[in-house]
């Protein structure tokens, strides 16, 4: 059986996009086949399109880190034929052949069943980026986070992982401080639930002092280097930061003043090699405990054939909210 899927090809030291024909006995021998309907871009998608070898090692190969659809094939008994899942992180869109064709070939350990009060659609709007902002939520709650807490900072707020998690803080009661250098975006942030934006100048603090002035109550940070350290620096007593983008940098340059006199936390998000029984947790946190009514507002559909442009524009830091991808 023949489906398309992009494909990404090395040609004479540049990477080439096009969307092609496969047969599906070229995926790999897994055993889970997933007829994919809905997938989405994220900015690990788009380094795996233009050749980074930390994503993807070995092309041709179709990204896609993320994956809606229909169990076409199952020798797992854990799925059905039929059956709607979702699928993010672990190799898939990696090495694995990924959510931008129309079928994957996965092991059952990667996959979940659709929550019954989330669409295949509705899942890939939230995605990774959705994911990771609700297990920051979680974690940060873990480690003492209340609507008490006072502020609560969200850096690169515009993005995906940004816009989700003020939308998502914004309607658990939290006073939300979005950071972002798009003043045009400002009133995006507002409709999420935002009390508060502020340019990201104001969180990049330059003058080398050890600690800052205590404001924030907890920090959803997705941008890495000196905003983080700012934020980190900024923390109150006993509160806590998540740390899962490195947009800015991957470059951490603090003293430990801040953990060992206020005793605050830093807490590293991964969303990809999860156990499955967490991925499971926090997807039926994100269909139960959040609206799905404010995610409408902040994502794009587009097809397979208009990937390519946005993959060039969330390279260039000129994507905000979410990119639904209909496969």
């Amino acid at each position: 059986m023949k489906f398309n899927a992009m494909i990404v090809k090395e040609e004479d030291g540049k990477y080439i996009r096009s969307i092609e024909e496969k047969d599906i006995n070229e995926l790999p021998d897994n055993d889970v086949i997933i007829n994919v309907k809905y997938s989405s871009l994220n900015y690990k998608d788009a380094l795996s399109a233009i050749g980074n070898k930390g994503v993807t090692k070995q092309y041709p190969h179709t990204p896609g880190i993320d994956a809606a659809g229909v169990v076409y094939k199952s020798k797992s008994d854990k799925f059905k034929e039929g059956e709607e899942v979702i699928l993010t992180g672990y190799d898939l869109g990696m090495n694995t052949p990924g959510g931008f064709g129309e079928y994957i070939s996965v092991p059952a350990s990667w996959v979940i069943k659709k929550p019954d009060n989330l669409t295949l659609k509705e899942s890939m709007i939230f995605g990774t980026a959705g994911f990771t902002a609700a297990l920051s939520i979680i974690q940060l709650e873990k480690y003492g986070l209340t609507p008490e807490s006072g502020e609560i900072l969200v850096t690169g707020a515009t993005g995906g992982v940004g816009s989700m998690a003020v939308a998502m803080l914004s309607e658990s009661g939290y006073n939300v401080v979005a950071a972002t250098g798009k003043k045009e975006k400002e009133e995006m942030l507002k409709s999420l639930g935002a009390s508060q934006i502020i340019d990201r100048k104001e969180i990049d603090d330059e003058s080398g002092k050890p600690m800052l002035k205590p404001r924030w109550g907890g920090v959803v940070d997705t941008v890495g280097g000196n905003i983080l350290v700012t934020a980190i620096k900024s923390l109150k007593y006993g509160c806590s930061a998540t740390t899962c983008g490195l947009t800015k940098s991957h470059e951490l340059n603090l003293t430990v003043f801040p953990f060992i006199l206020r005793g605050v936390n830093l807490l590293g998000i991964d969303s990809v090699e999860q156990p499955i029984e967490v991925k499971e947790n926090v997807w039926n946190n994100i269909s139960q405990r959040w609206n799905k009514d404010y995610v409408q507002q902040i994502y794009q559909e587009v097809s397979l054939e208009q990937l390519s442009e946005k993959i060039d524009l969330i390279l260039k830091g000129q994507i905000a909210g979410r990119v639904v991808v209909k496969i």
